[in-house]
């Protein structure tokens, strides 16, 4: 599918590698309706300051956030159209598996003679 083909394997794998974290889902999740400081996103977790800046570097690697200086504070944003991508990707996965559903139906499905 042309959509599989527009990523390379590495962006995939980077992409899903940080989506599989649930934490780092919280914290996409959490940017998407604000713009919260790193520190912010620390204070809400039960984990080293440290710990939440490697979380939102894995997001920020895989392109799923971007991260700006607003004085000495580092605020987290989505990256909408790469949610959007990852979105595309996983439609794509549904379509290859849908079509071989409905062929196996085919196949399965008894003849009339």
């Amino acid at each position: 599918m042309v959509v599989l083909k527009e990523e390379s394997e590495e962006s995939l794998n980077q992409l899903f590698r940080a989506l599989a974290d649930g934490t780092r889902r919280d914290i996409l999740a959490r940017s998407v309706t604000e713009t919260p400081s790193v520190s912010d996103l620390a204070a809400r977790y039960e984990m080293s300051f440290a710990a939440v800046q490697k979380h939102v570097a894995v997001l920020e690697r895989a392109g799923l956030v971007q991260k700006r200086a607003n004085g000495r504070e580092q605020l987290v944003s989505t990256n909408h159209a790469r949610i959007q991508r990852a979105s595309e990707v996983l439609d794509a996965y549904e379509s290859i598996w849908r079509q071989r559903v409905a062929q196996l139906d085919d196949v399965l499905r008894p003849k009339d003679d």
